[in-house]
């Protein structure tokens, strides 16, 4: 069935984020290179919920919720990486739930897109993948400028 792979693709993403994330703790909750950019937390937050809004926009038929400002003033309302992380692993299981509980013939339905972006409600997956593997990629840079080394997160 199909929601095992997108449930799959869902565990390796998180697995990937939390690897290459997990030299960083408490203490650089609120780094970030210059004033103006996210932290840290802003970061894992954001991927977090993130998360949670491409679930919720893939489902709903009003779409997605595109008030960007109350997003971010969400995500710049989280002041902790500990706080974060727990609701990025609160995503993943919700997203695994939801996906838990659809047919095929659900996750092949189209979703109600936003400019260019439509197709099947199962390519959203690759959305989330994609956003989140972006988020990583900056922690890791964050990592780096703190002097920390980040591990590999290929290797499952």
């Amino acid at each position: 069935m199909m929601k095992e792979g997108l449930i799959k693709e869902l565990q390796v993403a998180k697995s990937q984020f939390d690897k290459s994330s997990s030299c960083l703790g408490e203490e650089d909750s609120h780094f970030k290179p210059k004033e103006g950019m996210y932290s840290v937390t802003n970061h894992v937050a954001h991927a977090a919920l993130s998360i949670d809004w491409f679930m919720d926009g893939m489902f709903n038929p009003k779409g997605f919720d595109l008030d960007f400002e109350s997003h971010i003033k969400q995500v710049m309302s989280i002041n902790s990486l500990n706080e974060a992380r727990s609701l990025f692993d609160k995503a993943i299981n919700n997203a695994t739930d939801i996906l838990q509980s659809k047919s095929d013939e659900e996750l092949s339905k189209p979703f109600v897109g936003f400019s260019s972006f439509q197709g099947p409600r199962f390519i959203i997956l690759s959305a989330i993948t994609e956003h989140t593997a972006h988020h990583r990629g900056a922690l890791t840079v964050y990592s780096r400028l703190l002097g920390k080394a980040p591990q590999m997160p290929y290797n499952m």
